[in-house]
């Protein structure tokens, strides 16, 4: 029981965070909560808690959507995730977060230090951005992170990037929770665990959009590439141990 405790902690602080970045709970979780459960078991969890977290986002910022944006993002973005999803299971996790992490420290930085840094809000680069992130997630458990780098360089208002990003997530962690869970990733007695996570993902939705409320538009972009750098750094320290 102990280590579930620890992991409701890890899963509120995560919900929080990732409501305020807009990027989605895994990037602050999938590193930490490895030194609790089995990676499998993680990315099952995670990939539960964000279809929980995404549709408590959706409607808490529903007013803010921006439906074209999510589309030509999220539509490669769930066709990828499923590929992404059944390799998972022949590749080695460790090193697939140590490169995932170093990618996201410097491209955050890189956009962190140089204010002109944009991608131009092209089909081509929404659609590549998404395909990317959707494979990503399946693969490693946490693709949010290269479509908050995606959608950060378009500089969107902060209430319509937690809202687009989080109807984009949505259809990608269903997909993948399915997937993990036909593959046998959570043991029969962990899904006793799973209304925990439901009153979790709400409670820390709503507590990081009290706090994202708070926060001037000027400031968002810069915490957002700052949590991104924090998430690669937590995803790349994990192979250490």
């Amino acid at each position: 029981m102990g280590r579930y405790a620890a992991v409701v902690v890890l899963f509120l602080l995560a919900e929080i965070l990732g409501t305020i970045a807009g990027f989605g709970s895994s990037a602050f979780f999938v590193g930490a909560a490895q030194f609790f459960l089995g990676f499998k078991t993680v990315l099952a969890f995670t990939s539960l808690q964000h279809v929980f977290g995404n549709f408590a986002k959706i409607w808490l910022f529903r007013k803010d959507l921006n439906w074209q944006v999510a589309l030509q993002i999220g539509i490669p973005a769930l066709l990828l995730t499923i590929p992404g999803a059944y390799l998972s299971e022949l590749t080695d996790d460790k090193i697939s977060s140590l490169v995932l992490g170093i990618l996201l420290v410097f491209f955050s930085l890189l956009l962190f230090f140089n204010e002109n840094a944009r991608l131009r809000p092209t089909w081509f680069n929404r659609i590549g951005g998404g395909a990317v992130s959707g494979f990503l997630a399946g693969l490693v458990g946490t693709g949010g992170p290269v479509r908050g780098l995606v959608l950060a360089s378009f500089d969107l208002p902060k209430n319509m990037f937690v809202a687009t990003s989080a109807l984009i997530d949505a259809g990608v962690d269903l997909s993948r929770a399915v997937i993990y869970l036909r593959a046998g990733y959570l043991q029969e007695a962990d899904f006793g665990f799973i209304p925990v996570l439901i009153v979790v993902a709400i409670l820390g939705t709503w507590l990081g959009k009290l706090v994202l409320d708070r926060i001037p538009q000027e400031r968002f972009r810069k915490l957002v590439l700052i949590l991104l750098a924090l998430s690669g750094l937590s995803l790349a320290a994990q192979t250490a141990f």
